[in-house]
């Protein structure tokens, strides 16, 4: 018994080793292949170190729930790839241990590490959803760092364009600089040209300061009189031989409230998820309400009264309804072209409103299939970790291949398989062409099957990989169909000589 007991601590410390290593590679990895699709937002802001290490982190626990299905099935591939190809496995085998109790305390580690992750899931995640779209809303709103070229006008200043021809990176100075002043409108621009000029920013980083040296500056004057003929017009002309100009420019960093990504479905743990579906569908039966009393009032003379009158007009005498056509015919042609205008009128603005009410009612179905697809993804990536360990372990006892080569190889194409099929589904429930259900669980079904196989042939020690084997099963099928055949055959000519006679 104590060996057991060596042995599930053996295999547990060789397949956390391997768990820790492959799970910081794949968030590396994810963390990268994150940062692209946000590159512009971060280059050009001259973002401060902890506002970039705090979006990082919150990136990073976002992402923990796509790593780690993968890293399981990395470590699982490597641990027992190692064990194959060290012969540890045939050692276990022959000592009398099983492959169903050589996988059992990983089955109880991946268990509590895929109940583990749902609770991550649903109460660390939309609270790092939060901070991270906080963040990133903020860094969009956040004015570009300063960094004027050389030889072209640079208009990122609001109001102004700036010229230089030269920068001397030793001095910190930029020569033969011009600066248009826009932000008065174009009739009444500031023109102001210097030989050198130095750019700094106030303490509170809210104001930019411009010292100009050695220049002149050219302003067009607003128009005093209104009968001022187009051949005067009054400027101001000035030299200086030192000049500061104060421009407006909080280049600080200030993040937005977090109200601002509460409400997105990403953000929302499972209990507000189904609030939110409840909301969202009572207002849809709200809308879909005032739709159909909208259609029912179109076939009542008073609109007003089919709709106030509802209730008390079952115990009333129902009255002589009258034919349409022949009030339409008793009118006059003017009476009748202008009944008929109200008439199209009417029909139009009905059309726009059922379109309108059709579009409202199609939005808030897309917002519940968010919600819900939401609440089966909290479900689907941890039970994904134990598929992906019953693919990985026994595919690792069957190629008996170890360390980074094959295994990694093996799992970035499955995981690319899972990862097209998972994208696939999520996009037919957003879509609305399959159920959220459906949709969400498409990659587990597809895989499941595969993990139970591979587990069934890794533990009768059968024949994965021999090609051989393929070919002999194929063969013995296509000699059964011949066999069929020739039988059938057999059968047709005694037939007919039974005919014959």
């Amino acid at each position: 018994m104590l060996k057991i007991k060596k042995l599930d601590l053996y295999i547990l410390r060789n397949f956390i080793l391997s768990l820790s290593a492959t799970f910081f590679i794949c968030l590396f990895v994810l963390l990268m292949q994150f940062l692209w699709r946000y590159i512009d937002e971060l280059v050009g802001k001259g973002l401060e170190i902890h506002v970039l290490l705090e979006f990082f982190f919150y990136s990073s626990m976002t992402l923990v729930p796509l790593a780690l299905p993968l890293s399981v099935l990395l470590a699982s591939l490597i641990t027992f790839g190692n064990f194959g190809e060290r012969l540890e496995l045939l050692a276990m085998k022959a000592a009398g241990v099983s492959l169903f109790r050589i996988i059992r305390p990983l089955v109880i580690f991946v268990f509590l590490l895929s109940i583990g992750m749902y609770f991550f899931s649903n109460d660390v995640i939309p609270r790092s959803q939060v901070k991270l779209w906080t963040l990133i809303y903020s860094m969009k709103q956040k004015t570009p760092e300063i960094d004027i070229p050389e030889g072209s006008f640079y208009s990122e200043i609001p109001g102004y364009n700036i010229y230089v021809r030269e920068k001397d990176m030793n001095r910190n100075l930029l020569k033969n600089i011009m600066i248009y002043d826009i932000s008065h409108g174009f009739e009444n621009m500031t023109v102001t040209a210097a030989d050198s000029a130095r750019i700094q920013f106030t303490e509170d980083k809210k104001y930019l300061v411009l010292t100009l040296y050695s220049g002149e500056s050219f302003e067009n004057l607003k128009m005093q009189n209104e009968l001022a003929t187009s051949q005067n017009f009054p400027y101001r002309r000035e030299s200086f031989d030192e000049k500061q100009i104060v421009i407006e420019f909080d280049s600080g960093f200030s993040k937005a409230s977090e109200n601002v990504a509460k409400d997105k479905y990403v953000a929302k743990n499972i209990a507000e998820l189904h609030y939110a579906i409840d909301t969202i569908g009572r207002q849809k039966d709200s809308v879909q309400n005032i739709f159909a009393q909208r259609m029912v009032s179109m076939q009542n003379t008073k609109i007003a009264d089919a709709q106030r009158n509802q209730s008390r007009v079952q115990n009333e005498r129902q009255p002589v309804a009258l034919s349409d056509s022949s009030l339409f015919s008793q009118l006059s042609e003017n009476d009748k072209q202008f009944a008929l205008r109200m008439a199209l009128g009417e029909v139009s603005h009905i059309k726009n409103e059922m379109e309108f009410r059709m579009v409202e009612v199609s939005d808030l179905d897309y917002y519940i299939r968010r919600h819900q697809i939401e609440i089966h993804r909290k479900y689907t990536l941890p039970f994904a970790c134990l598929i992906f360990f019953f693919i990985g372990a026994p595919l690792g006892a069957i190629i008996r291949k170890g360390g980074l080569g094959l295994p990694v190889v093996i799992s970035v194409a499955l995981f690319i398989v899972y990862y097209m099929i998972d994208n696939s589904g999520y996009k037919f429930a957003r879509d609305g062409m399959w159920t959220p259900l459906e949709g969400m669980w498409l990659s587990s079904a597809v895989l499941l099957p595969l993990g139970i196989f591979l587990t069934y042939k890794a533990a009768t020690d059968s024949v994965l990989f021999n090609v051989d084997s393929y070919f002999s099963v194929f063969k013995n099928f296509k000699q059964f169909i011949k066999r069929k055949n020739n039988d059938r055959r057999t059968e047709e000519q005694d037939r007919g000589g039974d005919r014959g006679l």
